[in-house]
């Protein structure tokens, strides 16, 4: 991957480590639109929530209204990156997912992992997993490598 690619995962990543009132689709560092990093036809699949799981969302419309769904049940929603993995044709970025949900309190830590593919600098295609195990799989990885 290009590092480009790697900078342009970090800029949607750093998004979502304390995302605005308004939720995480603007940079925090300089009050872009992240969707500015998504190829107009971008797919997105959700294996990480429950009653989202194998969901799919097209476009940047449908990344955002994605993106409402996942941050709605929550009062407070964090996603900080822990590391990214290069796997040649695509990346695989690691997180930990951190929550408290609105009406029960019930707190959130978790981990969450997301396949990314790039074309010309954006993304085209992501996917999210709940096991980093999963998602080094889906990238023709072994994780006992990373």
């Amino acid at each position: 991957m290009s590092q480009e690619d790697v900078e342009n995962l970090r800029t949607w990543a750093t998004a979502w480590e304390a995302p605005p009132a308004g939720g995480p689709m603007v940079d925090c560092r300089t009050g872009e639109p992240v969707t500015n990093h998504l190829d107009l036809d971008v797919v997105y699949e959700d294996a990480f929530l429950p009653d989202h799981a194998q969901e799919t969302y097209r476009g940047h419309q449908g990344v955002i209204r994605a993106t409402d769904r996942w941050a709605e049940p929550f009062e407070d929603l964090r996603v900080e990156l822990e590391r990214i993995v290069d796997a040649g044709a695509c990346l695989v970025s690691i997180h930990r997912f951190r929550a408290r949900a609105k009406h029960t309190g019930i707190e959130f830590d978790e981990p969450l992992a997301i396949l990314w593919r790039f074309r010309g600098g954006r993304v085209v295609y992501f996917r999210s997993f709940r096991d980093s195990d999963d998602a080094l799989e889906a990238a023709g990885l072994s994780s006992s490598r990373h």
